[in-house]
């Protein structure tokens, strides 16, 4: 089994056929791709192959460490996750196809006026051991 990441995103990844912003959906549209998310989840858990998996709210900062003994710093505005991903999953899969695959499906999540999205979706698998390098 190997782990992959499917990160669903905002902006920069090419357009999506179904390209009309969740914001501007109808409530039940919302609901559709919502369920359609919550129903994919639960059936990788029956077959052992969902990991995690969150929305993740607009909202956000960056933050970083000043040195021992002093506060946090925040800053912005960067070219911020929070601009770029919309959610993520993790499954655990037998193999890059069956990873392929699954985004394939979750693709296909329903949204405006009920119709498929077919959003691309970053999939990358984890980093099982230090990557080599050559020269």
């Amino acid at each position: 089994m190997a782990k992959y990441l499917m990160l669903k995103h905002y902006r920069g990844a090419p357009e999506a056929v179904n390209d009309v912003p969740m914001d501007q959906w109808h409530p039940d549209e919302v609901d559709a791709h919502m369920e359609y998310m919550s129903d994919f989840a639960k059936r990788l858990e029956a077959t052992g192959e969902f990991v995690d998996g969150q929305a993740l709210s607009p909202t956000g900062m960056w933050v970083r460490s000043d040195g021992p003994n002093r506060p946090p710093l925040t800053d912005g505005p960067f070219a911020e996750t929070k601009d770029l991903i919309a959610g993520w999953m993790v499954i655990d899969v037998d193999s890059e196809e069956r990873a392929i695959e699954l985004a394939g499906e979750l693709s296909a999540a329903p949204g405006a006026g009920g119709e498929p999205i077919h959003e691309w979706l970053e999939v990358r698998p984890f980093l099982t051991g230090p990557e080599t390098v050559t020269g």
